[in-house]
């Protein structure tokens, strides 16, 4: 593991959009903090739509709480290292901290069979899931794996039905399912104002409305992903630095 000394991250009041997913996260985030039961959660849907933003963002809310006090702990593991997860598991439960264990753009193709250690450690196996950990996943498929990986199992397997339960029910050992959605034209919007504020970027309402409506057009999108672009490129127009 390496250490990461300042995350990445957007202020959770700069989030637009996603306000019930928002609380839905941080209320099991802060019973898991906090010694209570809580939920692995997946975060699947649309991209561009704040996804990982949230995990990261939920996080540093909740490990601010003085009854946390900094002792939740945030581990990201990447896609590839997805088998070494056991031995992951196996270190952190001698831990006094509590983790939040989070993988980012979550999703399997073809033949990999990587998502049978995940299935492991998401049933807990013989030990269980380490009291002191929680996974937080993202991905763009509800179901995790790719539409012809699931029909090739049906269309090749003795037993199509069991064979395609088996992979198809991987999403389902996560006890919180957060779907997230294109965003509407005011939406957009919102977050373009949100952003424009909170960074001090001064341009006429209607002007704004215009020109982000404009650029959002460009990129055949609407997201908070594009708003945050939009708005770097503004403040490189206006020579503002973004902190």
């Amino acid at each position: 593991m390496i250490a990461v000394p300042r995350v990445s991250r957007v202020d959770i009041g700069l989030l637009k959009g996603i306000d019930r997913m928002r609380d839905i996260l941080i209320e099991n985030t802060e019973r898991f903090a906090t010694g209570l039961p809580a939920n692995n959660a997946l975060l699947w849907g649309a991209r561009g739509m704040g996804k990982s933003s949230l995990v990261k963002a939920a996080h540093s809310s909740v490990n601010a709480r003085s009854d946390v006090a900094g002792a939740l702990k945030l581990i990201e593991i990447h896609r590839e290292d997805i088998e070494s997860l056991p031995q992951l598991m196996t270190l952190l439960r001698q831990s006094k901290f509590r983790f939040l264990v989070f993988c980012d753009d979550l999703s399997f193709d073809g033949n990999d069979a990587s998502y049978k250690s995940l299935k492991a450690v998401l049933e807990g196996g013989i030990e269980g899931r380490p009291d002191n950990v929680i996974l937080y996943a993202t991905s763009n498929r509800r179901h995790l794996l790719a539409r012809d990986m699931i029909e090739n199992e049906r269309s090749t397997s003795i037993n199509p039905g069991e064979a395609v339960e088996e992979k198809v029910s991987l999403s389902d050992r996560f006890g919180l399912w957060l779907g997230f959605h294109r965003c509407s034209q005011d939406e957009y919007l919102a977050m373009v104002r949100g952003y424009c504020d909170h960074y001090g970027l001064k341009v006429a309402e209607e002007e704004l409305s215009r020109d982000a409506l404009e650029w959002s057009t460009t990129r055949g999108a609407r997201s908070g992903r594009v708003a945050w672009q939009y708005v770097q490129e503004l403040a490189g127009r206006l020579r503002v630095r973004l902190k």
